[in-house]
């Protein structure tokens, strides 16, 4: 065994990592990691087999072996963190899915806290979009876990390195899915890192993915949203390395001064952890193709609700975060017109979609200025204040997308207008141009600007006389106290004063002009000719008198033209006395490198009292011009004449060159801050959008609820229908019941001896002697009498249709003692207003008083025979005259129905 450990340890690295025997490959990560942390540099030969093959590192970091595969992650580690860019550049493609699949799902905290250590250091080493290329894909796995892993390491790069470095564009178009997974784990991770994008994004990540989760999920991340906006702005906490590389040359940066290093760090770290704007995130769109075709000819209708009406269309196609760069000059010609309409409706709406197309094209805007805000400006002339809010905010985001000097001559015009709400309105847009600006303006513009607002302190408004005194203590905000004084004389103390309480209150984006380089201390050059005879004590020598004195102005001569010709070289003579200047000369090591930090250690002016030591150093340095050498004569005196003209060159260089890095920092400042201004404004149209989606929500309640208590009257008359349909049913099988009782009834009757006529009589019935005295007619007797029960059994449907007894009583007028002749009794028609005439007794006569001279009562007797074919006309006729009163009736009471309903 011990043979066969040697052969094992003796075997190359590369060959180690790719033996079967697990042991032996863990044994070989852990020897490879202990070389790559004992190299000297990027270079050592112990990371050329890896860089050659670097698909060794896919098998290391997804080693079968849980023991061994950690070692493999921490050797990984060890060979990006020694090997620098080219072992990430090269060995990322074959590593990170790996490391992704196996890796960050690793059961042991050490393996996982390693793969996540690697992909931290790909990032950090390059840059973080192929890692997220690799990345982004696992969130598709069908293993759970390997998806909470990825989205774990997801929320590490981002808490580390911020939303700058890593796009937060890809990942925020996947949160839907995962949040969309059956496992709950992956759901949990999901939130962990929508919430490290709120830390850095704010609202701005709501539009990208807001509108694909559930309700339910937007409440569980509002609320943890809360938790975290109380928080301070996050900072990166991880750089990359020319991030690193950037912060070390700010801190080496001329003037840095002690703790340069920390504060540029800061500064660095400071600009770089501001807040990514929702306009990066968003993708440019086209509106060319949603705007109305007829949009000018609508613009130019005579009808102001027709050209309103153009507007909110153009509005709606424009109504987007980022808007694709296009030809939209006659557009914003369009718009330039419509403020000058007459109805304010159309000028606040143009003014709306002048802010929106401005906000949405940025710095594509810039070439629209000229044509849009004259006429703008022009019409804030308007006093609604409604109308002046909208002019004010389109005005700016035109500003926005361009810069204070690109308006300034159009504002100073309109502050000598003769309409006194121009002017004041012009002068808050002044004011708010001053607090947003990015950049110092120029000396011409300062000039220009503090004219103005020394003018508007004469006028003989207060709001005029005030928002001078704004302009100027907003600008001196910007300039500081000291730079504003020459403007300030000639005003009085009160006007001072009051110019001194806006500048205490004023909040301004633009940063201070850094004060120039003091040039005192420079000026020793002239000691640093002296410095030789500083340098004898250093030499060893006791400060001799004139014979020792000789000897160092002739090893100064070259030193000087050698101080001189090194900023020579790179184009910029006057850089030798500056900072940057003297640690360009100590890297270079020459002997002006020797010369410099002695300049700096000599500081005794009285050594420059010694004239006859400058005369021999003047005559022997022949390196500089040929003009001193003409000058034997006055040996002393023209030492400093040619000194001074130097050192006036070398800071006016200097200034130079601060000048270009200062305007270079400022161009990328106010690029910063133009990002951040538009964020802002942005989250404001979101919040107005929001608000917009709510009462839509709201509406859209409300019509279902009416559709809802719709539907329930629907139902309550469906059920009140049936349940009249059921009483129907009732009605008609009551009916059928009494039609059997009444044919029952008229067949006893017609059974009947003889004297039952009378009581037939006194009914209003033929008398059943007549009716029925033929036994051949019993038959037919039988059938008429059954069909004149019908037609009587007809009437019934109303008697029991009725809502009191007493109706019902009067209905059964068959069984009442008084008999159906009298008026108001017969079938229930008598309180119907019946007439008389048409009674059930009046069979046998048409009027009453036939009916009483035909039947009589009950004490004349039994009524006289009829013969059996008149009898069957008259209960025809009485039939029929029956059947036409119950239709009356029924017409009447709203109980007939349509004969297709019957």
């Amino acid at each position: 065994m011990a043979e066969g450990e040697e052969d094992f340890s003796s075997l190359p690295l590369p060959d180690r990592f790719a033996h079967k025997n697990w042991k032996v490959r863990k044994e070989g990560y852990e020897d490879a990691k202990a070389q790559f942390e004992k190299s000297p540099d990027e270079s050592d030969p112990v990371f050329t087999p890896f860089l050659q093959d670097p698909g060794l590192w896919k098998g290391a970091v997804a080693d079968s072996n849980v023991a061994a595969q950690v070692e493999g992650l921490g050797s990984y580690c060890a060979f990006l963190k020694f090997g620098g860019v080219q072992a990430c550049t090269r060995t990322r493609p074959h590593t990170i899915g790996p490391i992704a699949e196996k890796g960050l799902p690793c059961a042991r905290p050490a393996g996982k806290a390693s793969a996540q250590e690697a992909l931290l250091l790909c990032v950090e080493l390059d840059t973080a979009d192929p890692v997220l290329e690799d990345l982004l894909p696992v969130l598709s796995h069908k293993v759970p876990k390997t998806i909470a892993g990825a989205l774990a390491a997801l929320t590490t790069l981002y808490h580390n390195f911020g939303c700058k470095i890593v796009d937060p564009k890809p990942t925020l178009k996947a949160l839907p899915k995962v949040f969309g997974h059956a496992d709950k784990n992956v759901r949990a991770e999901a939130q962990n890192l929508t919430v490290e994008l709120y830390r850095w994004l704010r609202e701005a990540i709501k539009p990208l993915f807001w509108a694909d989760l559930k309700p339910v999920q937007q409440q569980d991340l509002e609320k943890l949203f809360e938790n975290v906006k109380q928080d301070a702005p996050p900072k990166q906490e991880r750089f990359t390395r020319a991030q690193q590389d950037a912060m070390a040359t700010a801190s080496a940066s001329p003037g840095a001064g002690d703790g340069g290093d920390d504060q540029g760090g800061e500064e660095y770290a400071e600009e770089e952890a501001e807040e990514v704007d929702v306009f990066d995130l968003a993708e440019p769109v086209d509106v060319m193709p949603k705007i109305p075709k007829d949009l000018h000819d609508q613009l130019g209708s005579s009808k102001w609700k027709d050209r309103k009406e153009a507007l909110d269309a153009l509005y709606t196609a424009i109504n987007v975060p980022r808007i694709k760069d296009g030809p939209y000059d006659e557009i914003v010609r369009a718009l330039a017109k419509c403020m000058k309409d007459a109805n304010i409706a159309v000028v606040t709406v143009a003014a709306n979609c002048v802010d929106l197309l401005a906000k949405g094209l940025r710095n594509g805007f810039m070439k629209y200025r000229s044509t849009i805000m004259a006429p703008m400006l022009e019409r804030l002339k308007e006093k609604k204040q409604s109308v002046a809010d909208a002019l004010g905010q389109a005005l700016d985001a035109v500003f926005s997308s361009t810069d204070l000097s690109d308006c300034l001559e159009e504002i100073l015009e309109f502050l000598k207008h003769k309409n006194p709400q121009v002017k004041q309105e012009t002068l808050k847009f002044l004011i708010r141009c001053l607090r947003t600006t990015r950049t110092v303006p120029a000396k011409p513009d300062i000039k220009a600007i503090a004219d103005a607002g020394t003018k508007a302190m004469t006028e003989s408004t207060e709001a005029l006389r005030s928002g001078g005194a704004e302009i100027l203590g907003t600008l001196m905000k910007i300039l500081g106290e000291r730079a504003m004084n020459p403007y300030l004389d000639g005003l009085d103390e009160i006007r001072k004063t009051k110019i001194k309480g806006y500048f205490e209150t004023a909040e301004v984006k633009a940063k201070d002009r850094p004060k120039p380089i003091v040039a005192p201390p420079k000026p020793a050059a002239p000691a640093g000719r002296k410095v030789a005879p500083g340098k004898k004590p250093a030499l060893g020598m006791k400060k001799p008198a004139p014979a020792a004195a000789a000897p160092p102005p002739v090893e100064e001569a070259p030193a000087k033209p050698a101080a001189r010709a090194i900023p020579s070289k790179l184009g910029k003579p006057g850089l030798a006395p500056t900072g940057a200047g003297l640690k360009l000369q100590r890297k270079l090591g020459g002997p002006g490198g020797i010369a410099s930090p002695q300049r700096r250690v000599v500081s005794p002016p009285t050594e420059e009292a010694a004239p006859p030591p400058a005369a021999p150093k003047f005559g022997l340095g022949r390196g500089l011009a040929g003009r001193p050498i003409t000058k034997p004569a006055a040996p002393a005196e023209p030492a400093p004449a040619p000194a001074a003209p130097a050192v006036s060159a070398m800071s006016a260089a200097d200034r130079a060159e601060l000048e270009e890095l200062r305007a270079e920092k400022e161009r990328f400042i106010r690029t910063i801050e133009d990002l951040k201004t538009e964020r802002s404004k942005f989250n404001s149209q979101i919040t107005e959008l929001q608000n917009q989606n709510a009462q839509l929500i709201e509406d859209h309640t409300r019509d279902v609820l009416s559709i809802k208590a719709k539907e329930t009257q629907l139902v309550r008359a469906r059920s009140d229908a049936e349940a009249a349909e059921q009483n129907v049913q009732k009605q008609q099988r009551e009916i059928e019941r009494l039609k059997r009782e009444l044919a029952r009834a008229l067949r006893a009757s017609a059974m009947s001896p003889p004297n039952a006529g009378s009581e037939a009589g006194s009914l209003g019935i033929p008398d059943s002697t007549s009716i029925y005295q033929e036994p051949a007619s019993n038959g037919h007797v039988a059938r008429s009498g059954l069909h004149l029960g019908s037609r009587f059994e007809s009437t019934r449907p109303r008697s029991y249709a009725s809502a009191s007894p007493s109706e019902e009583k009067e209905n059964n007028g068959l069984e009442s003692p008084g008999g159906l002749g009298s008026r108001d009794a017969g079938l229930g028609l008598g309180r119907r207003k019946l007439s008389p005439t048409y009674g059930l007794s009046g069979i046998a006569s048409p009027t009453r008083s036939s009916r009483n001279s035909a039947y009589g009562t009950e004490d004349e007797g039994p009524p006289r025979s009829i013969e059996p074919a008149e009898n069957w006309k008259r209960a025809a006729e009485v039939t029929s005259q029956l059947k036409a009163r119950i239709e009356q009736m029924k017409a009447r009471q709203g109980l007939s129905r349509p004969p297709a309903q019957r």
